[in-house]
């Protein structure tokens, strides 16, 4: 962990002396670690045949629990003459080293008065350590300079660390700080107390939702006019949050290297007053391995005393949601798009929910074990939940279920009860599925829009010119790939589920209705071209009234769509019977249009037989007209079919 260095590098010197003592106290802990694994060492390459310790509960106890080689070092060693051979010898030294100079930070380095031996003892091992890199082993002079503990010998390795260690405890005595409320304060003024307990009580209100997770220890001093605030937000070495309090003003620098939770937090502040800067990505050595990091300032100017206090509320009251901001976005998109994943996460945090509970009971595992048990056909592998349930209702499960996961895990009840209300949850929404209706709906929008098109051509036709009517050209066909995009979006969607061939066989024929309307829009341009004469008024009113009989057919598709997405059962009369009535409206179009279209041929004969071009043009867009109105009769079957097998009636 690195975060005294972000401190320093963000510019707040003043906050690190107890953060360098705590990395001190620790580095020492693991430093006379290190020395008795060394000489464990030593005694078993002396004597093999004799059992080796379990050094796991030790390193757990100093928190390396990742520090394989140290597991091996003891019994991978052995003498060759005089020499200890050590195959982690490398890892060793540069443990010794890191740990010596974090532990001679705070005693040497701070501006305080140091004994003038301790930084020259310091500054002498840092270079033994460093000329012994080449070396494969240690020699035995060399293991007891390391390791012994007696004055009389001379100066060692360990007699320094024992001193340094007493100048630490002497030092953490002398800037002991006082515990407010869980922040860690020193020399603070009165008037401080009262901002920092409002921080801390922002704090206090949501931290509950990171749960066992670390991270929001807070520290606070005062370094001259300004009231200094840090808060470890979390594990990465560069996610760091410094607040600056003066005059009424709050000051915020905050570094994190993902762009996404950066803006994340960004928003939540700008929503209750902060302005923001955001710098040019930073680079610092040592830091996130070397890679660039965010870093902004964000500034709330207060008007009393009392809404500075409220915004350090607020503030604080914000951080928990961005710790594993990230990993709960990449487990979300599992089952949404990016941005839906965010506006989850977004919700999460402002009706105060939070992310952590749903990742600690299982996160995507709690929605995949739902979709497996729920139903088996509605759900197939590599299916995500957005493509089955479409974009809102999947975002309503997901938010659902994470409101669920907070709550029930803050009442300590069993994963497994929550994992039974995910699948109970996901149930409903299967109940009360809409997305085939979507798809449908928004074929037949397109079809809607054909018809448009077709009919304000019909009645405006003659008062364009070609440049309009080619581009009215051009747009029937852009509608008409769109529609045909969503048909094949449906086939594909057959290949894996069965339950889409009703769909397909009813995009099939709306898509020949679409298919249709486009080429009578082209024939309708055709009829424009000079030298063509104008269509005969009683021509223009019989088509222009077989497409608008046409397009009342679409509306009522439209209608009888939407009615027919919110037909659980035919429990409800009302709603069944405006249905069927809208249907039937639909399919007796038909029947009406027929008739039409025998009506226009007549007068077409009457009116252009003197004109052979004119006449086929205009007999071909009766044809196309009424070949669309055949395709509805095709497509009010197959919308009954579908909806009498959603309410579970054989169609």
């Amino acid at each position: 962990m690195l975060k005294d260095k972000v401190v320093e590098t963000l510019g707040q010197s003043s906050l690190l002396l107890p953060a360098w003592i705590k990395a001190a106290l620790l580095a020492n802990d693991r430093l006379k670690l290190y020395l008795t694994m060394l000489q464990s060492a030593a005694q078993h390459a002396n004597s093999p045949e004799l059992p080796i310790q379990d050094w796991g509960r030790d390193l757990a106890q100093v928190s390396l629990h990742d520090s394989e080689w140290l597991q091996t070092l003891v019994k991978s060693a052995y003498f060759e003459d005089q020499t200890l051979i050590i195959p982690q010898l490398n890892q060793l030294l540069n443990a010794l080293a890191t740990d010596l100079s974090i532990m001679a930070r705070p005693i040497c380095d701070s501006g305080r008065e140091c004994q003038p031996e301790l930084v020259d003892q310091r500054e002498s091992w840092l270079q033994k350590l460093h000329a012994m890199e080449d070396d494969e082993g240690i020699d035995r002079a060399m293991i007891a300079d390391l390791t012994h503990g007696n004055r009389k010998a001379g100066h060692s390795f360990h007699i320094l660390v024992m001193d340094l260690h007493k100048q630490l405890n002497a030092m953490a005595n002398e800037i002991a700080t006082e515990n407010l409320n869980g922040a860690h304060v020193w020399q603070i003024e009165d008037a401080d107390r009262a901002l920092i307990l409002a921080f801390m009580r922002g704090l206090h209100r949501t931290s509950p939702l990171k749960f066992s997770h670390p991270g929001l220890d807070t520290a606070a001093t005062r370094d001259g006019d300004r009231l200094l605030i840090q808060n470890d937000i979390g594990t990465n070495d560069v996610h760091v949050l410094v607040v600056e309090v003066e005059q009424r003003t709050v000051s915020l620098t905050y570094s994190d290297l993902h762009t996404g939770r950066f803006d994340f937090f960004r928003q939540m502040l700008e929503e209750v007053g902060f302005e923001w800067t955001v710098l040019t990505p930073v680079t610092s050595k040592g830091l996130n391995a070397s890679k660039p990091y965010i870093v902004g300032k964000a500034r709330f100017k207060a008007e009393d005393d009392d809404f500075l206090k409220d915004s350090l509320e607020a503030l604080a009251s914000r951080i928990v949601f961005v710790i594993d901001w990230n990993r709960a976005r990449k487990r979300l998109q599992n089952f949404v798009r990016k941005h839906q994943a965010i506006s989850l996460l977004r919700r999460a945090a402002k009706e105060e929910w939070g992310h952590m509970a749903w990742l600690l009971a299982g996160g995507e595992r709690l929605v995949f074990n739902a979709m497996q048990t729920v139903d088996s056909e509605a759900f197939r592998v590599g299916d995500r939940l957005d493509e089955v349930l479409g974009d809102a209702p999947a975002t309503e499960f997901l938010s659902e279920l994470m409101r669920i996961s907070s709550v029930m895990l803050r009442q300590q009840q069993p994963v497994a009860l929550l994992a039974d209300e995910a699948r109970m949850l996901l149930a409903r929404m299967l109940r009360q599925r809409t997305f085939e209706f979507d798809l449908v709906a928004e074929h037949a929008a397109y079809c809607h829009a054909l018809a448009l098109t077709l009919c304000d051509a019909l009645e405006n036709g003659n008062s364009v010119d070609d440049a309009q009517s080619a581009s009215r050209v051009l747009q029937a066909k852009t509608l008409e790939r769109r529609a045909d995009h969503l048909l094949m979006d449906a086939r594909q969607r057959a290949e894996r589920q069965s339950r889409w061939a009703c769909v397909v066989y009813l995009l099939e024929k709306s898509d020949d209705v679409a298919d249709a309307l486009e080429e009578a829009c082209f024939t309708q341009s055709m009829v424009l071209q000079a030298p063509l004469p104008v269509l005969p008024a009683p021509v223009k009113e019989v088509i222009s009234r077989l497409a608008d009989t046409t397009l009342a057919a679409i509306q009522d598709q439209v209608r009888a769509i939407e009615i027919a997405r919110h037909v659980s059962d035919l429990s409800d009369p009302g709603e069944t019977e405006l249905f069927l009535q809208t249907l039937w409206r639909m399919l007796r179009a038909e029947r009406i249009c027929d008739d039409l279209s025998r009506q226009a041929r007549v007068t077409i004969v009457r009116s252009l037989h003197d004109s052979p071009v004119g006449l086929l043009l205009a007999s071909d867009l009766v044809a196309t007209i009424e070949k669309a109105s055949d395709s509805m009769l095709a497509v009010g079957y197959a919308l009954r079919k579908l909806v009498l097998n959603k309410t579970g009636i054989s169609a």
